[in-house]
């Protein structure tokens, strides 16, 4: 079982930037990924960026990439989500993942 825990959403405006973090606790496996999907309002949940946790490679959706990067903090079992030069389109519920474990979820408000 994992447990995740997601911070730092909010309201913004078009071109600021905003961090996320998820917590995590739990067993996981030795280089396992963690990963942030989103779903804006009215459409399906997609792929934002993941981490492999052993060897730090990452993989980002090509909407995001080069505006937000994915780092761990392995002392605070914390993935984080540092998000620059936000767009209205980046508004949504912004999600935490580890296999089939999801966070509860955290608004990202992107006002044009």
């Amino acid at each position: 079982q994992v447990q995740l825990v997601e911070s730092g959403g909010g309201l913004v405006q078009a071109g600021g930037n905003l961090k996320l973090s998820c917590m995590f606790s739990g067993r996981t496996a030795k280089n396992f990924v963690m990963a942030w999907f989103r779903q804006p309002p009215g459409k399906e949940r997609e792929f934002v960026a993941d981490i492999s946790w052993a060897d730090v490679r990452t993989h980002y959706a090509e909407s995001v990439k080069g505006r937000f990067t994915i780092s761990r903090d392995n002392a605070e079992n914390t993935v984080v989500l540092n998000m620059n030069s936000l767009k209205f389109e980046d508004t949504a519920v912004y999600y935490c993942n580890h296999k089939n474990f999801w966070g509860q979820g955290t608004q990202v408000t992107v006002s044009s």
